[in-house]
């Protein structure tokens, strides 16, 4: 598939990963449907793509969790742009913990169930309703179609990230099963794995977390927004990619 022209869906398209893809891709005259939760930041990102050179850019304000929302915007967006053709399934957040903290045989605290549950409602389950509308969209129409879940190096398990973990291994499973459901359909789906990236999100970490990240990584540096736009590209114009995940974290093994 060609980037000119074609619809592109990015949930978190407002910044970080989100908006370093859309303004790439904005480069090569796609079409772009950016959703976020923040209409000042969804202003901001679709009007650099439009001076970057998107042909169309439209934002949506939406909570991924929400059914009925993301119902209801995938159909807007489909009428608006007459069809969808990729999705890129961005939007996270983090809320890491330790499962249980003790000391001297005393249990101080354990992760609460909402600090789970708001991960997954985030990670998984949004990607997996924003994924079910845009392939309902992709199939009806016939023409085929790309989505491209966002995954993480972490999918493998890392301290103090249960909840993050576990996501994003769930959103590998879901990406390998939907590739074996949708090509029937001429839809392809993959995964991108990413490891340390600089975005806002890495540069809330506390020093001693960065420090201690970045000296895992054989590299030695931050990956950048735009490497992982790179991958995301070498999917979408690779007609033979699809159930596989591409790792993009230097070297590092978590």
């Amino acid at each position: 598939m060609q980037i000119k022209d074609s619809t592109i869906v990015i949930t978190g398209g407002a910044q970080g990963l989100g908006r370093a893809m859309a303004e790439h891709f904005a480069k090569d005259g796609a079409q772009l449907a950016l959703i976020d939760m923040n209409a000042e930041t969804l202003d901001d990102a679709a009007n650099a793509c439009r001076e970057l050179g998107a042909t169309v850019v439209r934002g949506y304000v939406m909570n991924v969790t929400d059914e009925a929302a993301v119902e209801a915007t995938f159909n807007d967006i489909a009428a608006d742009f007459d069809g969808i053709d990729v999705l890129i399934n961005n939007a996270g957040i983090l809320r890491d913990g330790l499962l249980i903290k003790c000391k001297d045989g005393e249990i101080t605290q354990k992760m609460p169930l909402q600090q789970f549950q708001s991960v997954l409602d985030v990670n998984l389950t949004g990607t997996f309703l924003c994924g079910r509308e845009a392939s309902a969209h992709m199939a009806k129409a016939g023409k085929g179609g790309v989505i491209i879940n966002i995954s993480s190096v972490a999918r493998a398990g890392n301290m103090g990230q249960t909840n993050y973990a576990a996501t994003k291994a769930g959103v590998v499973a879901m990406t390998v099963t939907w590739a074996r459901e949708l090509g029937r359909f001429g839809i392809r789906c993959g995964a991108i794995a990413p490891g340390f990236i600089e975005t806002p999100m890495t540069a809330a970490m506390k020093p001693e977390a960065i420090e201690r990240a970045l000296s895992m990584v054989p590299l030695r540096r931050w990956g950048q927004p735009d490497e992982i736009a790179h991958s995301a590209r070498y999917i979408i114009e690779n007609d033979f990619f699809s159930g596989r995940v591409v790792e993009i974290d230097g070297g590092v093994r978590l």
